[in-house]
């Protein structure tokens, strides 16, 4: 039996569609805050628990009889390490058999401030002695693609990744490699450095958007604390802003760069295009 924590979100969703690819139903329980959200999948034959990272109580029950279990990271930045350490401390407790992990690209090496709080979980979990796996994923596509209806709307990208080269990858490819490693044996141990075949600037991402759109889109860097002012303007959150700003410049320190291949090895595949990406956000 594997478990799903974090099941209703956008990369556990799709980790649960990869999973029921190659087991039963029945096999595969999504472990929710809010189990409404995830009644669709209820629907299909998938357990659905109540697990609340901020409620250690509810979590020995999600974990019951778990072979393996992912634990997906809090959205939450800041409070990320005392909700991992609480899944943690139950998955031992509950006597799980391999705990995997999803941390961030070179969390060790990384220049991204987000890399701090995935790299303690990291440390976490080997303290505790469970068999574990961490797969390092880089960054989504969609965090970029997420952007376009705005580039065409000013005819510009901003950021403050410089020449910085980002090594992205579609969240479902990332989704899919995740169930790659949890239906295969001898996993323990193992670290996964997860990222694009391709990789591309912001620059490029912009001549990318106006060679599809037809339109004048052109990519202007900014100093960190401009990009950020810019995203609070257009109205997102200021946790969102800062870790948007700070991870742009993290790339432009190569914190985003990967030539290993490692995600396409596990799922048989090249990893999907930024072209495609685009040409599926343009709609």
């Amino acid at each position: 039996m594997i478990v799903v924590t974090g099941a209703s979100g956008q990369l556990g969703r799709l980790v649960i569609e990869a999973l029921l690819n190659k087991l039963p139903a029945g096999d595969i329980v999504a472990a929710v805050r809010n189990p409404e959200k995830v009644a669709d999948l209820a629907a299909r034959g998938v357990q659905v628990r109540l697990a609340d990272y901020d409620q250690p109580a509810s979590l020995a029950g999600a974990f019951k009889g778990a072979d393996k279990l992912l634990l997906i990271s809090a959205n939450e930045v800041g409070r990320r390490v005392p909700q991992h350490r609480a899944v943690i401390d139950a998955a031992k407790a509950a006597g799980v058999g391999l705990l995997a992990y999803t941390s961030i690209l070179h969390a060790d090496t990384s220049p991204l401030p987000l890399a701090a709080e995935h790299l303690e979980t990291e440390s976490l979990i080997r303290a505790s002695g469970l068999p574990e796996v961490i797969l390092r994923n880089g960054w989504y596509t969609e965090n970029y693609t997420a952007g376009i209806p705005t580039a065409l709307q000013y005819g510009v990208v901003l950021g403050s990744a410089g020449q910085g080269r980002i090594a992205s990858a579609a969240r479902a490819d990332y989704a899919e490699a995740t169930a790659a490693v949890l239906t295969r044996d001898d996993q323990a141990g193992s670290i996964y450095e997860l990222a694009g075949d391709e990789s591309y600037t912001l620059g490029e991402f912009a001549d990318e958007i106006a060679r599809q759109s037809g339109k004048a889109v052109a990519y202007q860097d900014l100093p960190e604390s401009e990009f950020k002012a810019a995203l609070l303007g257009a109205g997102l959150p200021e946790f969102v802003a800062a870790l948007l700003a700070e991870s742009d410049v993290g790339a432009a320190k190569g914190g985003l760069l990967d030539d290993g291949r490692q995600l396409s090895a596990l799922i048989g595949r090249p990893t999907t295009p930024l072209a495609e990406m685009v040409r599926l956000a343009l709609g």
